[in-house]
């Protein structure tokens, strides 16, 4: 039988008894009271009595292992992960409300379409929300249903059925050029959900786990970025943003080994770049009247509240790369084309989604995601593209900005710079797939 000190808090961690330990534990004392002839048998009252303190003594060791467990971020859950979040500053977020809206286009001019782009601006009563996928609407097709999203997270994005009834007009004038006698009817025909249920504990642990425990450091500056909303990622530089040819040390500052203030005089301005790829359906300014705050100035909030003085960032928008691909699928017989192609962009999407700065999309990756689909035998003449963003982003990595689609080789990776992020829509115009069946 284990020794007492090989129980409870260890150097390896918690170990609690069991129910045979304490079982043969409390067997033990017995014996030691009333001598060894003592009936402990199956049947015997004594053994009984003796179960019934062991199994409760069980239960209080599992209560002992929860307890010490719920001190550690990385064991706790629920409501002890909640107190922990707390001591730290940042309690459990909320998710963000969604469902689906109805758009009809009225009075629509023959023979044009009608693009309402992802992160289309729809207003209700207390709240602001944004489509997240592209709505396509003509004479003939002049009703389409779309998922949204609120732009906050909370309670305040669960809108009840029918409370959203347009598209924000300041958005349509600025961002689409539509107007009079032009317009949209929106609808939500069932309510939208979710806005005020808590983060998952999965979720909210690994916001905890990756905040800077410091200040007046990159790390506590890269941590207050992430938490804006539609934030994907973040880079930290200094030379991207140029560095202050006024001091000594110029062109040798390691940024992501010292603190902001080292080697500096109190009084002489330091400038850095945070280089930010955001959501492509939050604006990335503040269009007026402002219905929807852009993520340059949320940023530029946020970082203020952490930076040290005299020490000023250059908030600069990543380039989103557009990605896509052209290739050749054999299908085995009995699958619908439309049906694969569609489970193939929806995994591509995933995917890609899933890169940060810098990122590669790898030839291998996407060869995988291909062939792995139900029904796919062979994939033929496969090419990655790239296309530079709209709106006029600039690119200050080594990749070109080119004005029309790149196209790699075969077998070649698209290499993003780093200040570069793949981004990969479903009905993107780079995608470019034939279906032959065998």
């Amino acid at each position: 039988m284990p020794e007492m000190a090989d129980f409870g808090v260890t150097p390896d961690g918690f170990v609690r008894k069991e129910f045979d330990t304490l079982l043969a534990e409390s067997s033990a004392r017995a014996r030691a009271v009333f001598g060894d002839d003592v009936d402990l048998s199956p049947t015997s009252p004594i053994r009984k009595i003796l179960e019934v303190a062991a199994a409760e003594d069980a239960r209080l060791w599992r209560r002992l292992e929860d307890l010490y467990h719920a001190n550690f971020l990385s064991s706790a859950v629920g409501t002890d992960l909640d107190r922990l979040g707390e001591d730290v500053g940042l309690g459990r977020p909320f998710r963000f409300a969604t469902g689906r809206v109805t758009v009809k286009v009225t009075s629509p001019q023959p023979g044009r379409e009608y693009v309402l782009p992802e992160g289309t601006v729809l207003v209700a009563p207390g709240a602001v929300l944004h489509t997240t996928v592209v709505a396509r609407l003509s004479e003939n097709a002049d009703t389409v249903t779309v998922p949204a999203r609120a732009f906050a997270a909370g309670a305040g994005g669960d809108v009840p059925a029918g409370a959203i009834t347009a598209i924000d007009p300041d958005y349509l004038r600025h961002h689409l050029g539509i107007v009079a006698p032009t317009g949209f009817d929106v609808t939500n025909d069932q309510a939208f959900t979710g806005g005020a249920e808590p983060e998952d504990d999965e979720t909210y642990r690994a916001r905890l786990l990756g905040r800077s425990r410091t200040m007046w450091t990159p790390a506590a500056v890269r941590d207050a970025v992430l938490t804006v909303p539609g934030v994907v990622d973040v880079l930290l530089s200094d030379p991207l943003g140029g560095v202050d040819v006024s001091q000594s040390y110029f062109g040798a500052f390691p940024f992501d080994q010292r603190l902001f203030s080292d080697e500096r005089r109190v009084g002489e301005p330091y400038f850095f770049s945070v280089v930010v790829a955001h959501e492509f359906a939050r604006p990335w300014r503040t269009e007026p009247p402002g219905t929807v705050t852009g993520i340059f100035e949320q940023v530029t909030e946020a970082v203020d509240r952490v930076r040290p003085v005299g020490i000023h960032p250059q908030v600069v928008e990543a380039d989103h790369i557009e990605v896509g691909l052209r290739a050749q699928l054999v299908t085995r017989p009995g699958y619908d084309s439309q049906a694969l192609v569609g489970a193939l962009t929806e995994r591509l999407a995933a995917d890609v989604g899933g890169l940060v700065l810098g990122g590669d999309v790898l030839f291998s990756q996407v060869m995988r995601a291909l062939v792995e689909q139900p029904g796919v035998s062979d994939v033929q003449n496969l090419r990655l593209r790239r296309c530079p963003p709209a709106f006029g982003r600039i690119t200050l990595g080594q990749v070109g900005f080119a004005s029309d689609v790149v196209e790699a080789g075969p077998g070649e990776n698209l290499v993003m710079a780093a200040t570069e992020i793949a981004v990969f829509t479903v009905d993107s115009a780079l995608l470019e797939v034939e279906v032959t069946p065998r």
